[in-house]
């Protein structure tokens, strides 16, 4: 096991259940002061006080709705102010294809969740951070995505047509991944590398309950690779690569089409709009 030092900073979404938890835990375990995010005070207070039981070098909580791009914004601007560094940020918060997967439903600012939560939010809260991850360089972005990937219909992309909340969570993991290989190129030199990753199949969570698929294997199956992309030291510098699990691999297509990538980075930071302010 790689050790961290106590400083070591990991911010960690979607920590309060399922395979964000268990990476936050695997984080404390090594030593290193986690961040961590959820929507429930309760559960929040309850992952907290597992980290600090394992040893973490700092644990503190930060609650926040990742629908809504105004609390995204907030909690960007929280952890700039409150946190002297930031040596790792891991996207893990995620919306599934959903309990009524026919039922298209929509974030804060009117716009489709799964596109909110899984891609607009993680890029919007990596806008915002980039200010401290810069300045804690090396840093890593962690995107945690998903073998299911589907183009974005980008005259087309709130699925307005044909809603269905599987293909939605396809079509966000993509762009999410896309993003991911944009800000590598954009941030090369900085010291701040982007990473995505497929880093299991149908593990044991209520995302992947609750659309009524059957889950094939626990939650530490994923957590494994995504912790190694950051704390690895062969991994340093590594950016703008996708993993499957453990191994590099090539994402669908799409997401290496330059006019594909150009289009879809022009709506996104439109939809997000001015969040670092």
């Amino acid at each position: 096991m790689t050790r961290l030092p106590h400083h070591h900073t990991t911010l960690v979404t979607g920590a309060t259940q399922g395979m964000g938890r268990g990476i936050a835990l695997d984080l404390a375990a090594r030593g290193g002061t986690v961040l961590l995010h959820g929507r429930d005070p309760g559960r929040l207070a309850a992952v907290a006080a597992e980290a600090r039981a394992l040893g973490a070098g700092g644990v503190r909580t930060h609650l926040a709705d990742l629908a809504d791009l105004d609390q995204v914004a907030a909690l960007a601007a929280r952890i700039r102010e409150t946190e002297p560094r930031l040596d790792a940020l891991v996207h893990n918060a995620v919306a599934g294809g959903g309990a009524r997967p026919l039922v298209r439903e929509v974030s804060a600012q009117g716009h489709e969740l799964r596109l909110a939560v899984n891609h607009l939010a993680p890029y919007a809260l990596t806008r915002g951070l980039l200010p401290l991850l810069t300045a804690s360089a090396p840093a890593r972005v962690v995107a945690v995505a998903s073998i299911g990937q589907e183009p974005v219909d980008l005259d087309d992309p709130q699925l307005e047509r044909d809603y269905e909340g599987l293909r939605a969570y396809c079509r966000s993991k993509l762009a999410l991944i896309t993003a991911a290989f944009a800000l590598a190129e954009e941030l090369a030199g900085t010291g701040v590398t982007v990473t995505s990753l497929h880093p299991a199949h149908l593990m044991d969570t209520e995302g992947v309950r609750a659309y009524g698929l059957v889950p094939r294997v626990g939650v530490e199956e994923g957590v494994r690779p995504t912790v190694r992309l950051v704390t690895d030291p062969a991994l340093a510098g590594v950016t703008g690569r996708y993993f499957d699990r453990f191994d590099e691999a090539r994402a669908h297509p799409w997401a290496y089409d330059p006019e594909a990538r150009r289009r879809l980075m022009e709506l996104t930071d439109r939809l997000v709009g001015t969040v670092t302010a």
